[in-house]
């Protein structure tokens, strides 16, 4: 029977394309909840169905698929379970841009139609991404692939809400909110987008009601919100102004006197004049200002972010100026009541100013805060245990030190605002009796006479829920039957937030539910830790008496080469399908898996990923070399019956599997690929593969048939040890092994066995390492080629040591390319000979009579020149108090190292230099 071979390149997209087929057919993939292994799940944090997959998700999704391959091969009972999110306002776009281009609109369409548009959306275009998760090689059980608007996630959703509502947990107030003027709906803080502009500090004078020659000079970025004002608030410490706390002052341009309060809260003593305006209606901070002095709230713009003349009307600004600004937006507003202020001598100055500015995500329009009536949770009730299952350790988040953002941002958490004004998402399950309520709703047409009119549905603050899982059929207070049900439709965060235990048949108590829950791992970015995983956490504890996750793994974001965030406008977007295709997915996920290191942004360069294409080429070569040499082999049952490269190999081996493990199990993925790398391509490769090929290549060699053992054993574990990183790579390779099972997806992890660990054979390559190292050296000083056969002497001080040499000195001679003489040094040339010592090591070169010594000389002199720039590059950062402050210890553990060793190469080459001018005055 021939022995399998592998084609002479390695084509990614070709095997890539088959085992992924292969392994969903052959239903891998696929969780059990009668399997006898340990359960082990993750939840995907589910993309969004309208989403493309960015290198975000390739991060996030491939550190998710090293762990579930691992913990699979090791026996777990495994569930990665995958699903998409529904995205209200993304989705919604989408498809109104369709409409848009097809000439009609969401409104022409009415509610009905066109959330049956969106589902005809979702059928044909809502499964890219799932199509590009599988391209990156996810082992999702596909078979239960869930959508946040499916209809078991509905009934969870409509449980949920109504138990809380019920519990008085959920309640309808008004109170400021993020909102879209273009969307025309609420926004989650998360989906506001911050930018820094160049504005305007207007300074603007109050006069004082009771002697209006004594003004208080407020500063303001916005102007407009002035009409608005229903205080100005002072230090109630200044000296300067505490005397008129309980006065009054004039509203500018309008009929109104407020009052000056004291608040030490709002009021910075150091920050501009020492005296804030407070425009509950308008802005975050002086809502809650606002909350604390029981000041009214005038709101002055319409839900189109347009000046609106009834709320201008109940300012009591000057009616030739709501005239003026009604109906207008700020950008042509704002000039006009500028020039009325400065008319009137109460605009002092102007100044240039930095600041920043809140979008909507998605369509760019500069987000107003909006009074409105909304659906809140009562987070503070909900808060308190998720903070102790962090605080008593029942929750993980890893790094640590993120631990402390989570709890401050618990311990000041604000109730959740849960609706939003559109159509596609659930539906919140309230309803109104028209009767009841006749007064606060309002049907037809909104807009004003600057807009374009939209249809609305308007239920304005106190009107009487009745909330259910089904429509009532009477009104318990009138026995009417006329209702209408609440337009407005959950924030996604709301489903979202039920993830880990609706997608598992909550409410029901399915056997999935019982095996899975609490899940795991979740492996999630910062940027949702308090909009999502909070949440989680929270509504777990609420309805299912336990965490959904033990731990929370807190990735890097991606970056490009420069450090600068990806976008397209920038051009450095780096797209994950675009570089799979061209140096295939095992490089993508291997390079990002080995740069994920806690705490600091992943940089990532193309040419990164083109290096880890090089490393599967080069474990692909290793491959070939392997299977050419599978005639004859034995099994060695102990170290003793092994050579020594392959005692060492098995020992390093050995260790690898057991550092590799401990940092997988430490979620550090970064070290765990730096040590395959490590052992793959330097020890396997460069080293292993070097010393045994002249027992290969001699068939009267005794040791032949235990090396090829070796080689095929070590590549085989090697596979499965790397496989998680790499899984269509290794899986190619193993089936060309010897091997037992169908597929490496299902073989067992490998376990170190202690045996096989020689710390002496580890000693002694770390001397064979260094003294080819020395020899190598000399050949480039002297410009000696590779292939020329030299005579080279090496001894050491300590007899041990020197015994060591003895036994390696057919690996010597094979390594450095020539005749090896290990006598004493006293008996070595006195002349002709280029010595480098270093610890106690000797090894001398003869220097042939050919040899250009002033070129050799420069060679030296060039190589001590880049050693002392990186000599002192290191020392300068080991001497920055900054960088040794923030550095992870293993960082400056290798600089130090690195350090060390140049210094000791630094006295070599000194003393090489030194023989050679000896060499060139003789």
């Amino acid at each position: 029977m021939s022995t399998p071979q592998l084609d002479k390149t390695y084509d990614p997209k070709a095997v890539e394309a088959r085992w992924y087929q292969v392994w969903s057919q052959q239903g891998y993939f696929h969780a059990s909840p009668t399997h006898p292994g340990q359960p082990y799940c993750i939840v995907i944090p589910p993309p969004n169905v309208t989403g493309s997959l960015h290198v975000g998700h390739a991060l996030n999704h491939s550190i998710q698929d090293i762990l579930i391959r691992w913990r699979r091969m090791q026996g777990r009972n495994v569930l990665w379970l995958p699903g998409t999110d529904h995205a209200g306002i993304a989705t919604q776009n989408v498809v109104e841009k369709q409409l848009l281009a097809e000439g009609t609109s969401r409104e022409s369409l009415g509610r009905e139609r066109f959330i049956e548009r969106v589902w005809q959306w979702k059928a044909t275009s809502g499964d890219t991404i799932i199509r590009q998760q599988k391209r990156l090689g996810e082992s999702c059980d596909w078979d239960r692939l869930r959508f946040t608007m499916d209809e078991g996630l509905s009934k969870a959703v409509l449980e949920v809400f109504v138990r809380l509502f019920d519990e008085g947990l959920i309640y309808r107030g008004e109170r400021l909110i993020n909102w879209c003027p273009r969307c025309l709906t609420a926004l989650s803080d998360i989906e506001v987008e911050h930018e820094d502009i160049k504005g305007k500090l207007y300074s603007i004078e109050y006069p004082l009601e009771q002697d209006q020659t004594i003004r208080l000079t407020v500063a303001t970025t916005r102007p407009e919100t002035m009409f608005g004002d229903t205080a100005v608030a002072v230090h109630p410490e200044d000296p300067r102004y505490n005397r008129l706390i309980g006065q009054r002052v004039h509203l500018p341009l309008t009929n109104r006197t407020i009052p000056i309060v004291g608040d030490a809260i709002l009021v910075d003593r150091e920050f501009g004049t020492g005296a804030v305006k407070i425009t509950p209606a308008h802005d975050f901070n002086d809502f809650e200002a606002g909350e604390r002095h029981g000041l009214p709230r005038i709101p002055i713009f319409d839900h189109q972010a347009l000046l609106d003349p009834q709320g201008l009307t109940t300012a009591g600004v000057e009616p030739a100026l709501i005239e003026a600004v009604a109906a207008l937006p700020v950008t042509k507003a704002r000039p006009k009541i500028e020039q009325a202020l400065k008319d009137r001598g109460l605009l002092t100055k102007v100044d240039d100013h930095k600041m920043a500015i809140g979008k909507c995500y998605r369509c760019k329009t500069v987000v107003e805060p909006y009074l409105s009536p909304q659906w809140f949770v009562k987070i503070k009730p909900l808060a308190e245990p998720a903070i102790q299952a962090v605080e008593d350790g029942r929750i993980r988040i890893i790094p640590e030190g993120w631990t402390n953002n989570y709890l401050g941002w618990m311990r000041d958490i604000k109730d959740w605002c849960i609706s939003r004004q559109i159509w596609w998402g659930h539906q919140i399950p309230a309803w109104y009796c028209r009767n009841c309520n006749k007064d606060l709703i309002i049907e037809g047409t909104a807009g004003t006479a600057a807009a374009t009119p939209s249809p609305r549905l308007t239920i304005l603050q106190g009107a009487t829920p009745i909330v259910g899982k089904t429509a009532p059929s009477t009104c318990p207070t009138c026995g009417g039957r006329d209702f209408i049900r609440d337009p407005d439709v959950l924030d996604t965060w709301f489903s979202s937030a039920l993830w880990p235990f609706s997608t598992l048949g909550w409410p029901e108590q399915t056997v999935e539910l019982k095996t899975y829950y609490p899940t795991s791992t979740l492996v999630t970015g910062l940027d949702i830790l308090f909009f999502w995983v909070a949440r989680m956490i929270m509504m777990g504890l609420k309805f299912m008496g336990d965490v959904p996750f033990r731990d929370v793994y807190i990735h890097a974001l991606v970056r490009d080469a420069e450090g600068q965030k990806m976008s397209k406008s920038k051009g450095n977007v780096i797209d994950p399908l675009h570089v799979m295709e061209e140096f295939g997915t095992d490089a993508l996920r291997f390079t990002l898996a080995s740069m994920a290191s806690p705490g600091r942004d992943i940089k990532l360069a193309e040419e990164r990923i083109e290096g880890y294409r090089n490393f599967a080429n080069k474990i692909w070569n290793a491959a070939r070399f392997s299977l050419m040499n599978l005639d004859g082999l034995r099994t060695a049952n102990t170290p003793a019956e092994r050579s020594f490269p392959d005692r060492w190999i098995l020992s390093r081996l050995n260790q690898t599997i057991q550092l590799v493990t401990s940092e997988l199990e430490a979620y550090r993925f970064d070290r765990a690929a730096n040590a395959l790398y490590q052992f793959i391509w330097h020890e396997y490769c460069d080293w292993y593969l070097e010393l045994i090929k002249p027992t290969l290549q001699d068939s009267a060699s005794p040791d032949a048939p235990e090396t090829r053992q070796t080689l095929v054993d070590t590549l085989e574990t090697t596979m499965r040890l790397l496989h998680p990183f790499m899984p269509f790579l290794t899986e190619e390779i193993w089936q060309t092994l010897p091997h037992q099972g169908e597929s490496i997806v299902v073989q067992s992890y490998p376990i170190p066995a202690a045996t096989w660990i020689a710390p002496e054979m580890d000693q002694r390559f770390t001397l064979l390492e260094q003294t080819i190292g020395m020899v190598r050296t000399s050949r480039v000083l002297l410009n000696y080629p590779p292939g020329q056969q030299i005579t080279f002497y090496v001894a050491h001080d300590e007899p041990q040591r020197q015994g060591h040499l003895d036994q390696l000195r057919n690996y010597l001679a094979h390594l450095g390319r020539g005749t090896v003489d290990l006598t004493p040094t006293t008996t070595w040339p006195n002349s002709n000979l280029l010595r480098l010592v270093t610890e106690g090591l000797s090894v001398g070169i003869v220097v042939a009579g050919d040899v250009d010594l002033n070129k050799a000389l420069d060679r030296i002199t060039k190589e001590q020149s880049e050693q002392r720039k990186e000599i002192e590059r290191l020392e300068g950062k080991l001497r920055n108090q900054e960088f040794t402050a923030k550095a992870p210890s293993e960082v400056i553990t290798d600089h130090q190292d690195r350090l060390t060793s140049l210094l000791r190469d630094q006295t070599m080459l000194t003393s090489s230099e030194q023989q050679l001018r000896t060499m060139l005055g003789a």
